[in-house]
């Protein structure tokens, strides 16, 4: 299992109907196979997620934020993991918005 915990990852890809940009960076905790993460930067004012990860480091997560219009979105995202040869993780990640107008997109976050 990969362990997630004390990294930092930034977003390098996302799709148009993403809050999360290059400035956005996220916070992971992990105990056992429980994941945390308190994220901010952006368009986000702050944010969390929880999730679950599995043998092979794949996570499933539920996500909450607060952006810099005010407005609190909620969703849904399956995160898939590849190291690099530096040993750095990549994550690809497939989402979907549990609010607003409950579109799906894609980002690729990379560790710092």
């Amino acid at each position: 299992m990969i362990d997630y915990d004390n990294k930092k990852f930034y977003p390098i890809e996302s799709s148009e109907n993403a809050e999360v940009d290059k400035d956005t960076i996220f916070h992971y905790r992990q105990e056992a196979n429980v994941l945390t993460s308190e994220y901010s930067g952006g368009d986000i004012i702050k944010g969390h997620l929880i999730g679950l990860v599995d043998e092979n480091g794949h996570i499933e997560m539920r996500y909450h934020q607060v952006n810099t219009k005010g407005a609190l979105r909620t969703g849904i995202c399956h995160s898939m993991p590849e190291v690099s040869a530096d040993g750095k993780i990549r994550l690809h990640e497939n989402w979907e918005w549990t609010s607003g107008d409950r579109s799906k997109g894609t980002s690729v976050l990379k560790e710092l």
